[in-house]
């Protein structure tokens, strides 16, 4: 994640409209918005390798998938005009199958991944394998697979859920 902007906390409300009306991405954390940093030509082709390998797997089952631009709330829903704890964060690449469910009528945030990848960097590593992890874990019932890729070498973490509380 990168540095928290100016203001000291916002509420989901202000949070989406920050990021929708923005040319670029923001993630939420607890009431902090962070601007995302601009990805590296290693990690844009590690992520168009994963997806063009993810389409022929996908195709004619009631599976999609999604590249970087659409996001995934994992927490509880937000009371109106009140910070909260609370990620909405912009996965690499998310799977869902069957019907999406979403956060609002804008329907730009998902809430039924089946599978998040995240293709780590150096300054998000610690943070996708922790307390983003522990918040999927924790708040994304659907959430079957979570797998991180290495960028830097050639190492690929595949976490599966096996039962509800145990990966």
């Amino acid at each position: 994640m990168g540095l928290p902007l100016l203001k000291t906390r916002y509420t989901v409300e202000e949070y989406l409209a920050l990021d929708r009306e923005s040319e670029g991405r923001y993630e939420y954390l607890d009431g902090d918005v962070y601007a995302m940093a601009g990805e590296s030509p290693e990690h844009g082709a590690i992520c168009m390798n994963l997806y063009g390998s993810l389409w022929p797997q996908l195709r004619g089952t009631p599976c999609q998938a999604f590249a970087k631009d659409i996001k995934v709330r994992s927490g509880r829903l937000p009371l109106p005009d009140q910070p909260t704890q609370g990620l909405f964060s912009y996965p690499d690449l998310v799977v869902v199958c069957g019907p999406m469910q979403f956060h609002d009528e804008f329907r730009d945030v998902l809430l039924n991944p089946i599978l998040i990848i995240e293709v780590l960097s150096p300054s998000t590593e610690a943070f996708d394998r922790g307390e983003k992890f522990r918040r999927y874990r924790t708040w994304l019932p659907t959430l079957q697979d979570y797998l991180l890729v290495a960028q830097d070498r050639s190492v690929t973490d595949h976490y599966n859920r096996v039962e509800e509380n145990r990966w």
